[in-house]
């Protein structure tokens, strides 16, 4: 059976930006080019309307270059049940306020049964900490949480 993965907009961005002149970034986003390129048949892949809204915003070059790098890719509804969770999520303290939007990308994986979330949002997404809080609400909540992780943990 083929897995699923969440496409997280840090991903789309990494895919579409130019190289950086931060030697980890730049070391990020071609580790997302070389998972993309050898990887990514491999799997279903996912966006949703928080990945659409997110890549659409700032440069128009850029945001039109991100919008059109995922207009074949499936695009998951954000819906009640998602937005119960990101709320849960956000109550729990789980995540700070601010990080709304991060807290609707995690619910939608997770509502929609994704076997892994890709994304390079260390801070409020693949955060071990931060994860495993989540997965604990998820879990109590009925749903059963993807494995988060970057493009570098899931070149297999």
């Amino acid at each position: 059976m083929i897995e699923k993965v969440y496409i997280e907009t840090t991903v789309v961005s990494y895919l579409t930006s130019r190289p950086s002149g931060d030697s980890l970034t730049r070391s990020h986003q071609e580790l997302t080019r070389d998972w993309w390129d050898r990887r990514r048949a491999e799997f279903e892949i996912y966006v949703s309307e928080v990945v659409l809204d997110e890549a659409a915003r700032g440069d128009r070059t850029m945001a039109t270059a991100r919008l059109n790098l995922v207009q074949s890719i499936p695009v998951l509804a954000v819906n009640e049940d998602a937005r119960t969770l990101a709320t849960a999520i956000l109550r729990s303290a789980a995540l700070p306020r601010k990080a709304a939007a991060d807290a609707l990308h995690i619910a939608v994986a997770t509502v929609n049964a994704m076997d892994y979330l890709l994304s390079w949002n260390c801070t409020h997404i693949a955060n071990a900490i931060i994860a495993r809080r989540i997965s604990a609400i998820s879990r109590e909540m009925g749903f059963d949480p993807p494995t988060v992780c970057t493009p570098e943990e899931l070149m297999g």
